[in-house]
C-alpha cells in the first residue's frame, strides 16, 4: 500500500507539472501581448478585414469544429465583399481588364492545394481545397484550374464589377503600364486618393492571409487574393505558392504573408518564418527575422514596398513584422472576437 501511494503521489506530481508547462509564455506582437494556451481556439488574419472574417471563423472554432473548415469559412468572408478591391469578385482586374483569382490552403499534416490565375470562379478557395481533397496535384493554374472547378460543379460567373470596371477604364486612359510591382501600388494610391499609397498599406492591400489553431491543437492556414492591380495578365503572385504565401506544418507553427508577392517568392518567405520557428524562435522574431532577410538582400528596393509576415506556433502564441508601418492584424479567440493590433515594422 504504501508503495502505491508513492506511486499515486509521484503521478498527481508529474501531473501538475505537466499542467504547468502547457501553460505558454506570451509573445510580444505589435506592442502588444498575444498569448497561446494549450487547448484553446485562436484565429488570425492580416489587415483590418480580417476581423470579419475572423468572425467567420471562430463559429467554426467556438463549437469545437477543425482549424481546416474554419480557415475555409472564414476567408470567405472577404471574398465576397463588393468593397474590397484585393479579395475575390470585387478585386481590381488586370491590365488587361480580366479578373484573376489566386487562393491556398493547407492543414497541419503537409496536405495542401492552391489555384491560380482563376477567372469566373467566386470563391477560389473552395476550389483549391477541392484541388488537395480530390487530385494528387497541389496547384491548378488558369484555364485547367476552371475546368476542375466547373466540373466540380462551382457556377461560372463574371467578376468584373461596375465599380472595378470604371476603376479600370480610368487607369487605362492615363497609366503608361510597366511590369513593376512597385511602381503599379504606388500609382493605384496616387490614382485613387490622390496621394501615393504605401504597397500594402491601407490603400492597397492585397491579400488575406489567415491561421487558425482549434481546440485539439490542430493548425491550418489560407490565403486568397485578386493580386495587384492592373498587373500583367497572367501574373501570379506568392498568395497560392505553398512555401512562399502560405506554409503550415503541425509540429512548428504557421505562417502567411502580404504585401509584394514578388519578394516574398524570392526568399520563400513563410516557409522560411516557420523553420526560424522550428529552431526555437518565437513566432514575432521569427517574421523581424525574415522580414530582415529581405531588406537585407535588396535594401534600396525594400525602402518603397512592403512584405508583412503573421505566425502562430502551435501552442498558439502570435507575432507579426513587416518592412513598411501600416500592417495590422485581426486576432481573435474566445477573450475577444474583433482585436486589430498594428505590426511593428523596419521604417
Amino acid at each position: 500500500m504504501a508503495d502505491r501511494r508513492r506511486f499515486l503521489k509521484t503521478a498527481a506530481l508529474g501531473m501538475s507539472a505537466a499542467a504547468l508547462s502547457a501553460k505558454i509564455l506570451p509573445a510580444q506582437a505589435g506592442g502588444k501581448t498575444v498569448a497561446g494556451t494549450a487547448g484553446v481556439a485562436r484565429v488570425i488574419s492580416t489587415w483590418d478585414f480580417g476581423i470579419a472574417a475572423n468572425q467567420a471563423a471562430w463559429a467554426v472554432l467556438s463549437k469545437g469544429g477543425n482549424a481546416l473548415d474554419a480557415v475555409e469559412t472564414g476567408v470567405q468572408v472577404p471574398e465576397a465583399d463588393l468593397k474590397n478591391h484585393s479579395v475575390g469578385r470585387a478585386g481590381y482586374p488586370d491590365r488587361d481588364g480580366k479578373v484573376t483569382l489566386d487562393a491556398s490552403i493547407m492543414d497541419a499534416d503537409g496536405n495542401c492545394g492552391a489555384v491560380a490565375a482563376l477567372e469566373h470562379i467566386a470563391h477560389p478557395i473552395q476550389v483549391a481545397r477541392r484541388v488537395m481533397e480530390r487530385t494528387p496535384h497541389v496547384l491548378l493554374v488558369g484555364d485547367g484550374a476552371l475546368q476542375f472547378a466547373l466540373e466540380q460543379g462551382f457556377k461560372k460567373e463574371e467578376l468584373l464589377t461596375p465599380e472595378s470596371r470604371e476603376a479600370w477604364q480610368e487607369w487605362l486612359k492615363t497609366a503608361h503600364y510597366q511590369p513593376s510591382a512597385n511602381s503599379e501600388i504606388l500609382d493605384y494610391g496616387r490614382r485613387d486618393h490622390g496621394k501615393g499609397g504605401l504597397p500594402g498599406g491601407k490603400d492597397n492591400h492585397d491579400t488575406i492571409g489567415m491561421l487558425a489553431i482549434d481546440t485539439h491543437g490542430r493548425l491550418a492556414g489560407a490565403c486568397t487574393t485578386s493580386g495587384m492591380a492592373w498587373k500583367l495578365h497572367g501574373r501570379v503572385g506568392d498568395s497560392p505558392i505553398i512555401g512562399a504565401g502560405l506554409y503550415v506544418d503541425g509540429e512548428v507553427g504557421a505562417a502567411t504573408s502580404t504585401g509584394v508577392g514578388e519578394e516574398v517568392i524570392r526568399n520563400a518567405g513563410s516557409f522560411l518564418v516557420v523553420e526560424l520557428m522550428r529552431q526555437g524562435r518565437s513566432p514575432q522574431e521569427a517574421c523581424h527575422e525574415a522580414v530582415m532577410r529581405i531588406v537585407k538582400r535588396r535594401p534600396n528596393a525594400s525602402k518603397d514596398l512592403q512584405v508583412g509576415f503573421l505566425a502562430m506556433n502551435r501552442h498558439g502564441e502570435v507575432g507579426a513584422f513587416a518592412i513598411q508601418p501600416g500592417f495590422s492584424y485581426a486576432v481573435c479567440d474566445a477573450a475577444k472576437q474583433d482585436g486589430l493590433i498594428p505590426a511593428k515594422s523596419v521604417y
